[in-house]
């Protein structure tokens, strides 16, 4: 079960070195001398597989677990993320929070081997940049943070997500509300007699059934990030998924999910479940309604464990640790930064000026 095949490696056929992974040319580049490896990758073709998600959960095939190359395992004693990387790769710092307690990581099972994946199309020198860019626009930040921007401390990683599909057919039962209005007396505080419309509720019974098919419910399996600012660099282009091969993680970290398919699967289940609710209630007539019950079928439920490229930026601002995101696809970038007290201070400071001119001038009409 713990068995992994050899280390495949992308030799450069200019000077023998190891090929790297390049997200700017789209192919594997000698690191040393900058030939390009031969387009092995571009011939991957193939359907991606979506795997049967019943049968997963009562066994795994051994056919699916490992890296198919040789990697390294360790486990942040600050974070807890667990990093995969190559055995050359030594004398590391965890990518995800910077801390240098790193253990190595036995597994007693052999992960669940990705069976696609995103590969970068987003290349580090773009990163740089983009980065600097959103430094220079938060303008609650300290001065002392634009300046520095600590591009340099920046990592590509690929976070492990899980996909989940399912047909899904609901029926629903609620009571449907219509609003009707009637007009009442009543006396003020002054003793006259004023009228008024009051609103009235009329139930009545209703149902009805939906069907919908959910493709690629996105469920990420990593614990090393912020999983606030993930959602916000989403979505990853699945449609664009390749068939999983170790050289696209040639020269990268790959952080092991943590979120495992059992507990994924329960996620994705919750959420299918509250999305066919929101559903079901917005298929119910009438202006307003109450007592919904949902019986939903699933069916066709499958599965993926897939990689997606993501640029991590870890970074400490006195006593606290921020992170930015970038979809590594994408481009799209979310993160958080410290807030300078001063710049807040002057800025209530001014909305008070503001407002008490105004308040000045109306007055004086």
């Amino acid at each position: 079960m713990s068995e992994r095949t050899a280390h495949q490696k992308h030799s450069c056929p200019a000077c023998g070195a190891e090929a790297q992974w390049n997200p700017s040319k789209q192919a594997l580049v000698c690191i040393y001398c900058g030939t390009e490896a031969p387009g092995e990758l571009d011939e991957q073709t193939g359907q991606i597989k979506e795997n049967d998600l019943i049968s997963a959960m009562r066994a795994v095939s051994k056919d699916s677990q490992g890296w198919k190359t040789e990697k390294k395992s360790v486990k942040c004693q600050s974070c807890q993320a667990i990093s995969v990387f190559e055995p050359n790769q030594v004398g590391k710092t965890c990518d995800f929070c910077g801390s240098a307690q790193l253990i190595p990581h036995d597994q007693a099972q052999a992960p669940i081997q990705p069976e696609s994946l995103l590969p970068f199309s987003v290349d580090e020198m773009r990163v740089r940049e983009d980065m600097r860019k959103w430094y220079r626009s938060r303008w609650f930040a300290p001065n002392k943070l634009k300046q520095k921007a600590f591009t340099d401390t920046v990592h590509g990683i690929y976070l492990p997500y899980w996909t989940f599909d399912a047909q899904v057919n609901a029926n629903w039962t609620a009571q449907s509300g219509y609003y009707y209005y009637t007009t009442e007396t009543y006396r003020d505080s002054n003793g006259n007699t004023r009228t008024r419309r009051k609103r009235h509720t009329r139930w009545k019974r209703s149902s009805g059934s939906i069907s919908h098919f959910f493709d690629d419910e996105l469920v990420p399996g990593t614990k090393g990030v912020d999983l606030n600012l993930l959602r916000k660099i989403e979505p990853f282009p699945t449609k664009q998924l390749k068939p999983y091969d170790p050289g696209f993680l040639s020269g990268w970290t790959v952080e092991q999910y943590q979120i495992d398919l059992v507990a994924a699967a329960q996620k994705s289940r919750d959420r299918m479940d509250g999305k066919v609710r929101s559903m079901c209630a917005s298929d119910v007539p009438g202006d307003t309604h109450r007592f919904l019950k949902v019986d939903a079928h699933y069916s066709e439920q499958t599965f993926k464990h897939i990689l997606t490229p993501v640029w991590l930026l870890t970074y400490r601002y006195r006593t606290k640790i921020y992170q930015v995101l970038i979809n590594g696809y994408t481009g799209e970038i979310a993160g958080k930064y410290p807030k300078s007290f001063w710049k807040i201070f002057f800025l209530v400071i001014f909305l008070a000026a503001v407002g008490g001119l105004i308040a000045f001038f109306v007055n004086q009409r």
